[in-house]
């Protein structure tokens, strides 16, 4: 493996508390020269949010180290030709969105996309209910998801994520979403064209087994699940199987190194296995 990328909620952080070891696993992989790139489903804040967020956390980020699904629905839109979407994300994401070239529809106005994203508490029947008028009056226009993230972890606990409003959508309209973002093998493929690197020659870490490690592997990559963030032990029940386990981000270097030398992690029964110099990785 020659690079890496990086899930950002639930890994290096939950809700504002940062988790023990991410900045020190970055600075690991800067100094080594190990490309990597952070994925995200976060579209409840713009690209320069989310850098400032991890810098005040000690970690080194540029806006071109983060690949959102923002950045990637607006260039499909512009390739589509779609100029005014109703955007149903939050206002901070919705300017990015004008940085980026692409102008918001005005709620009373026409669409020629509906896009969705992490709307959080601005969800209400009304807004639900604009969403899907504007697909049921014309049904050639799509409807863009960004991202398809069921849950995720806040300081409070669980809360819904914009999968759960999409597949709504989907449902009430009958269409299928365009989705950009996790799981889409599309979103996974931009990350890895950045590092420039092969599919299977670059590894996804994050905490949720569907659009972190499933979605990795039907994209063709490895992927690491760690213990952090939305984990729940019942994962590793299941028939999606992480190419590897750690107890958190801050484990990747030892995991890393360990690869190198010949240890890893049993698939098939999520054992961890010893690497050559008689050391452990992180694991179940």
């Amino acid at each position: 493996m020659r690079g890496v990328l990086l899930d950002l909620d639930g890994v290096f952080y939950v809700g504002d508390e940062p988790v023990p070891g991410g900045a020190e696993a970055v600075a690991w992989l800067v100094e080594r020269g190990i490309p990597h790139r952070f994925v995200t489903n976060t579209t409840s804040r713009p690209r320069r949010g989310i850098v400032a967020k991890l810098r005040a956390m000690g970690i080194e980020v540029d806006a071109a180290d983060v690949l959102t699904p923002v950045v990637a629905a607006a260039a499909w839109l512009e390739s589509e030709g779609c100029r005014h979407p109703a955007l149903f994300v939050p206002e901070a994401t919705a300017s990015e969105f004008a940085e980026l070239g692409v102008a918001g529809a005005e709620p009373s106005g026409s669409a020629d996309a509906v896009v969705v994203g992490d709307l959080g508490s601005g969800w209400d029947f009304a807004t639900m209910n604009r969403a899907f008028r504007l697909l049921a009056e014309d049904p050639g226009i799509p409807l863009v998801a960004l991202g398809l993230t069921r849950y995720w972890r806040a300081e409070d606990g669980l809360r819904l994520d914009v999968g759960a409003f999409v597949r709504a959508l989907e449902y009430a309209s009958g269409r299928e979403a365009v989705v950009l973002g996790k799981p889409a093998a599309a979103f996974y493929r931009a990350a890895v064209d950045s590092l420039a690197e092969a599919p299977d020659e670059a590894v996804m870490v994050g905490d949720d087994i569907r659009s972190d490690v499933e979605g990795a592997q039907r994209a063709g990559l490895p992927a690491v699940l760690v213990r952090t963030g939305k984990f729940d032990p019942a994962d590793l029940d299941g028939a999606i199987r992480p190419d590897a386990v750690l107890d958190s981000i801050a484990g990747l270097p030892e995991w890393w190194r360990n690869r190198a030398i010949g240890g890893g992690i049993d698939e098939s029964t999520g054992e961890v296995l010893t690497a050559r110099d008689g050391s452990q990785e992180g694991g179940p």
